[in-house]
């Protein structure tokens, strides 16, 4: 079940549930050939599912970026797997595989929280070149695609391009946008948008933030401030604090995300650029590492390319329905 702030997608109908998996399947359509044709050549070579077999799938998980520690996971219970009972074979395997990539995602799927009373307020959070602005003017549409009236909040006052970049986006969405002066207090824009939010009487307030100060401790310390001025006028707010990553730095991106997962009270995380990997394992490193759920996933660069994270989608376009 995909959960957003506003409770469970509609998925009532099956068109959308294929169309999500269709679109789910062409964004990891480069990991998905690299790990099943990795996990081919392994089952060419033997017929049955011994050591040497588990130690070339544990090469080819880390090839997709699984990452060490999730790979030595499914690995050792593979493992105890097959010294309990037989593996027959690469059948057998590739669903035991999947069995175990599906439960360490649902491990860490929760309901979004509730919202009380509007607006549902949503920091955007991340390394500058993320993808953070783009990805918040496509949340901005994909909201009001459900029916929601959404408002933007430019907080990010110290690069000019992101303003300029998120104005576009508001336009293209068809989304009102409060914005400051360059160089502003991000937490005074913020205030603005939140007052400029209850009087409009929106749903939803996507919110912008800096992706870099002179420090990572200003940069935290900012954050907490934009927090606390939430507070201020949304007592139970902010609902979600997205973390947003690059698909594409893998590893590299992860331990960025430790950084803000421990300062900054993320809730959860939106991996974009899945379209431009074929390490995309890295959605199951992101729940098993850091116990995070993904909420959505970036596919493309349209307006319309954020999909809601499904983990049966993602685990079936990986390893075949």
């Amino acid at each position: 079940m995909i959960q957003t702030l506003f409770g469970s997608l509609k998925e009532a109908e099956e068109p959308e549930k294929k169309s999500i998996f269709d679109r789910m399947k062409q964004a990891i359509s480069r990991t998905r050939e690299n790990l099943s044709d990795r996990i081919e050549s392994v089952m060419a070579l033997t017929r049955e599912v011994d050591e040497s077999a588990l130690e070339d799938l544990e090469m080819s998980l880390l090839a997709s970026d699984l990452g060490v520690t999730t790979t030595s996971e499914i690995i050792d219970h593979l493992r105890e797997r097959a010294k309990r009972q037989q593996i027959r074979d690469g059948a057998e395997l590739k669903s035991l595989l999947k069995e175990q990539i599906q439960g360490i995602l649902d491990a860490q799927q929760r309901p979004a929280p509730f919202v009380p009373a509007p607006p549902a307020v949503i920091m955007m959070v991340g390394v500058n070149g993320t993808g953070k602005t783009t990805t918040s003017g496509k949340l901005a549409a994909f909201y009001r695609s459900q029916g929601k009236t959404v408002l933007l909040c430019a907080a990010d006052t110290f690069r000019a391009a992101a303003m300029e970049q998120l104005e576009v986006w508001s336009q293209r969405s068809g989304v009102e946008m409060i914005k400051g002066r360059q160089g502003g207090d991000p937490s005074a824009v913020l205030f603005d948008a939140l007052q400029a939010a209850k009087a409009r009487a929106r749903d939803v307030l996507i919110v912008d933030t800096a992706g870099r100060l002179h420090t990572k401790d200003g940069l935290m310390a900012e954050l907490d401030k934009m927090r606390r001025t939430t507070r201020r006028l949304v007592p139970d707010g902010p609902h979600e604090v997205l973390l947003v990553m690059d698909a594409t730095t893998g590893q590299n991106g992860l331990q960025q995300a430790r950084i803000f997962t421990e300062s900054a009270g993320v809730t959860g995380i939106v991996l974009t650029k899945l379209d431009g990997t074929a390490k995309g394992g890295i959605a199951v490193a992101i729940a098993r590492e850091l116990k995070l759920p993904v909420r959505y996933v970036g596919v493309g660069e349209k307006l319309e390319d954020i999909l809601p994270f499904d983990s049966s989608a993602f685990v079936d376009s990986l390893l075949g329905a």
